[in-house]
Parts: C-alpha cells; sequence; structure tokens
C-alpha cells in the first residue's frame, strides 16, 4: 500500500469485526514501527500487545468496575487536554463528538446513550486486538513528539496489514489497572491503548470520517 492511500484510508475505527488477528501479524505491524525516527536515537516506546483470552479478561475487568460506579482510576498521568481549549480547536473537537454520536443517532441531551458509547472506548470498540503504549516519565517534550511519530507508525503499518486502529488515550484513565494487568513499570506513564482489527464495514459509526482543515488553513508558503 501508498503511504499516501494508507494515511487516507486510516480512520478511527470504531467498529470491529471478530476476527482474530494472529500474533505473527501484530508483530509485523511493530516490525515496521519499530524503524520510527527519534530524536537522538532513543527509542522512548514501549509496548504491550494483548489479544485472546487476556485481552477479555482485561476487557471484563474494567466492565466490572464501570458497572459499579467507576470510570477510572483516577486521572490520567498527563494533560490529554488543556484546560481551556482555545480556537479553532474547541470547534474542531466539539463538531468531531457531534459527528460521531450522530452516526449512532445519539443526541447531545442523550446522557445515556452517551455513556453507553463511551464505554465502548474500554472494550476497544470489540477489537480482538490491542496495544498499550507507555513513556519514561522523565521524558522532554521531544520523547512525547517521537511517541507521536512512532503511534502513526503504527496505524500506517496497521494499515498496509489490512487492519484499522483506533488510538485511545482515554485508557490513560485506568492506568493503574493497565500497569498491574501487564505489569508496567513504575517509570512508565500508559500513553494511550490502541484498538486493533478488521473494520466493521457495515457499522454506521464507521461511515464518518472526522473533517480535515485544507492546507491552506494551516500551512504558510514562502518562496519558491
Amino acid at each position: 500500500m501508498r503511504v499516501g492511500d494508507a494515511l487516507r484510508s486510516r480512520m478511527t475505527c470504531r467498529a470491529y469485526l471478530p476476527t482474530p488477528v494472529p500474533q505473527e501479524t501484530i508483530r509485523g505491524v511493530l516490525e515496521n514501527a519499530r524503524h520510527t525516527p527519534s530524536g537522538g536515537n532513543l527509542q522512548p516506546w514501549w509496548v504491550w500487545a494483548v489479544a485472546g483470552d487476556e485481552l477479555g479478561r482485561l476487557k471484563d475487568i474494567i466492565r466490572d468496575r464501570i458497572a459499579a460506579g467507576a470510570w477510572a482510576d483516577g486521572e490520567p498521568e498527563y494533560d490529554i487536554f488543556p484546560e481551556t481549549l482555545e480556537e479553532p480547536y474547541a470547534t474542531r473537537r466539539f463538531q468531531n463528538g457531534e459527528t460521531v454520536f450522530g452516526a449512532i443517532g445519539v443526541g447531545r441531551e442523550d446522557f445515556a446513550g452517551r455513556m453507553r458509547q463511551t464505554a465502548r472506548n474500554f472494550e476497544f470498540f470489540g477489537a480482538p486486538a490491542a496495544l498499550f503504549i507507555g513513556i519514561d516519565r522523565k521524558s522532554a517534550h521531544g520523547q512525547w513528539a517521537d511517541i507521536g511519530m512512532f503511534l502513526q507508525s503504527v496505524m500506517l503499518s496497521a494499515r498496509d496489514h489490512g487492519l484499522h486502529t483506533a488510538a485511545l488515550e482515554s485508557w490513560a484513565y485506568w492506568h493503574n489497572t493497565v500497569r498491574e494487568f501487564v505489569g508496567m513499570p513504575d517509570e512508565l506513564i500508559l500513553f494511550c491503548g490502541v484498538a486493533l482489527g478488521h473494520r466493521d464495514d457495515a457499522h454506521p459509526i464507521n461511515q464518518v470520517r472526522a473533517a480535515r482543515a485544507p492546507v491552506d488553513e494551516f500551512a504558510r508558503f514562502l518562496g519558491g
């Protein structure tokens, strides 16, 4: 698959088929992604791949805790968004939420429906495989940029393997549970989870595409 095709076909997939993803396929995705560049070649990413019965066991733990009224271990160990979102970012985030919930007929006033869909984040939207991405808590801004590049590489490599993904920073709210489950060392921060699997093309939530700003909105060209 050409890089441009992978970029344009990549999406946040929110409904998956139950088709298993073999461990060798997951390894192939990471084999490509390990070539991601990083400042000073620090390669600051750490990955735990979870699938099959083990992923089901983790989902059960989270499902039971949500049913008991707990939606998090506590606050994430990093700021996912600024405390105040200015424009144009606030509008983009609002419109994205409206588009996603609108695709499944959940209105703004339907709090219960929104909570049910939010809980789907912690089911990895039915994906049969998942990744957890960690970064050293002593990392500087440069290493956080590097881990973003690595995550992009994972998502594009997944497309090359015929798979889709959803990068889920929402999993940072369950950092203690994930840390204990996968054996993540205390010196690492859980950055995000990543759903990995085959897209359910028939599900209406996968028909939506988030709007992207045109190039001239964010880029300036100087010289020739």
